[in-house]
């Protein structure tokens, strides 16, 4: 068992105690065993400090994968490094010589070595001026109470903890706050407004009543920032098991506004003639948890988050029926590529995948009537593709209602529409759908050339596969194809004829004199 002696130089006097620490791992107890005797023979000073140390108090050391573990030394985290590095036998050490810092890699073991050091920063930037400090200035640096605690690997006071700013007991009480003035804090670095309300998110903590209210009156001063590392932390409060109490934080303390206007304008609910709409940003919000409670796919819970994004855009007030929202799907993934470049996001795959849930997550409610047509399935399906699971998984996260009846009546809607999906995909299997005849088989077969004809043809045959027309097989496709060929040359020559008097005029144009525009030769 470890025994860590807690030093509070808070109290008048030097206060120290004993606490019974759960059984650490062997591997660790290893770990910091050989890291004490590589410093002691430099004869440096090293400490492990921050997520480690919070997270142990936490019970939430990883139990497998990669775990980072944050170090602090009273001189040159490059020279600690390289002597930690040889005592374990291994030669994967990275350097930031600019940075004065060095990251070892053992096993699963991810180890940063830094030198202590003091910070100042200027108004307009992010980036400290930084000198040698102690251990207590490099403490005084730290972001929040709980990551500021650190543990003595030294020889002379082995497996002391250092908590100048009462952590522990911010821990016990679960509490996010500053170390110092908030304000200051935040001035230094912005972003750690950010991770104040992404550690209350993860960790279901609360935020200091003094911290919070430095955040909302410092949260202008996040333009500073880049949005790749703003994007970075809300990612991480997108990921946590309830997202929404970290976007409530956001919006509490102004910060949402200063990145994602967009979401906030959900907010709000009015009311015309006794009627009224539901509040679209905390809807967003359930329905982001409704999703996190099953998936921990980040790109489907961006698709939770958009999916009525477009909401206060398409809002009317009908008085036959009441408030409509007609189109918020087709223009909420028109806003998704503008919106993922502007807040950070990826363009690529990921992007279209958000677009293709937001455009099409009305669509399975709609064909829940017991008169839907195979092919308004079959539609579903080739739209959708490899994202039906999870379309159907954000329409279920879209029921919020409070109506119990409600809730039961959609789900069994959405199991009827399951069931239809099943039965037309296991008889026409049209998801993932390939067009059964290529553009060469076309021309040949229609005895046209290269030309935008290919592609009507291409879409005549998916039409009649989706309608049902003629099955989903190769063998139908040809024989339509055939049948289509026999209009096509008439459809070819006339085009071409149109073709050839726009060329014939062209020609026309180019050979009349011009009087407008003397040549040379004539001044």
């Amino acid at each position: 068992m470890w025994i860590f002696k807690i030093k509070n130089t808070h109290l008048p006097t030097l206060f120290t105690t004993f606490i019974l620490l759960q059984e650490l791992d062997p591997t660790y107890q290893q770990l910091f065993r050989d890291i004490s005797e590589a410093v002691s023979e430099i004869g440096q000073e090293v400490h492990v400090i921050g997520g480690f140390v919070r997270d142990y108090y936490l019970r939430r050391l990883p139990s497998e994968g990669i775990c980072d573990i944050d170090f602090v030394t009273v001189g040159s985290g490059i020279r600690v490094a390289e002597a930690v590095a040889k005592k374990l036998g291994t030669r994967k050490i990275a350097t930031y010589r600019r940075f004065g810092t060095a990251q070892v890699t053992w096993g699963r073991f991810s180890l940063e070595f830094v030198g202590a050091r003091k910070e100042s920063y200027r108004p307009d930037s992010r980036k400290p001026a930084v000198e040698d400090g102690t251990l207590e200035d490099d403490q005084y640096r730290r972001d929040f109470t709980i990551n500021a605690l650190s543990w003595s690997l030294n020889p002379r006071n082995y497996g002391v903890l250092h908590d100048p700013f009462n952590g522990l007991r911010d821990l016990e009480n679960h509490i996010i706050r500053t170390p110092v003035d908030p304000e200051q804090t935040f001035s230094d670095d912005p972003l750690r407004m950010m991770r104040a309300v992404r550690f209350a998110s993860q960790l279901h903590f609360s935020i200091a009543p003094g911290t919070k209210k430095a955040i909302e009156k410092m949260a202008p001063r996040l333009e500073i920032i880049s949005r790749e590392r703003i994007i970075d932390e809300l990612n991480k409060i997108v990921m946590c098991d309830q997202p929404s109490s970290g976007f409530i934080l956001l919006n509490e303390t102004g910060l949402l506004a200063q990145f994602f206007p967009e979401l906030c304008e959900l907010q709000g609910v009015e009311e015309i003639h006794g009627l009224r709409h539901k509040d679209n940003f905390h809807h967003t919000l359930k329905v982001l948890d409704n999703v996190a409670m099953v998936s921990n796919n980040l790109w489907l819970r961006w698709a939770a988050i958009m999916h009525d994004i477009a909401k206060p855009a398409t809002k009317r007030f009908e008085p036959k029926q009441g408030w409509t929202f007609h189109g918020h799907d087709a223009l909420g993934a028109h806003m998704v590529p503008r919106l993922f470049r502007r807040l950070g996001l990826p363009l690529d795959e990921r992007m279209r995948y958000v677009k293709k849930l937001v455009r099409l997550h009305l669509r399975p409610i709609a064909l829940a009537t017991e008169e839907v047509t195979d092919s308004a399935i079959r539609r579903l399906i080739f739209e959708a593709g490899d994202t039906l699971e999870d379309l159907m998984t954000l329409c279920r996260a879209d029921i919020t209602s409070k109506n119990h009846q409600k809730i039961r009546q959609f789900l069994q809607n959405f199991d009827f529409v399951e069931e239809r999906i099943a039965e037309v995909e296991e008889k026409d299997r049209i998801r993932n759908w390939q067009p059964p005849v290529d553009g060469n088989e076309i021309m040949e077969i229609c005895g046209i050339g290269p030309g935008p004809e290919i592609g009507r043809i291409k879409s005549a045959i998916e039409e009649a596969i989706l309608d049902g027309t003629i099955p989903n097989t190769r063998e139908a496709a040809l024989e339509y194809l055939h049948s289509l060929a026999e209009t096509v040359p008439q459809q070819q020559e006339t085009e071409n004829r149109a073709s050839g008097k726009k060329q014939a005029k062209s020609t026309s144009n180019r050979t009349k004199p011009s009087h407008a525009n003397p040549t040379n030769n004539q001044t």
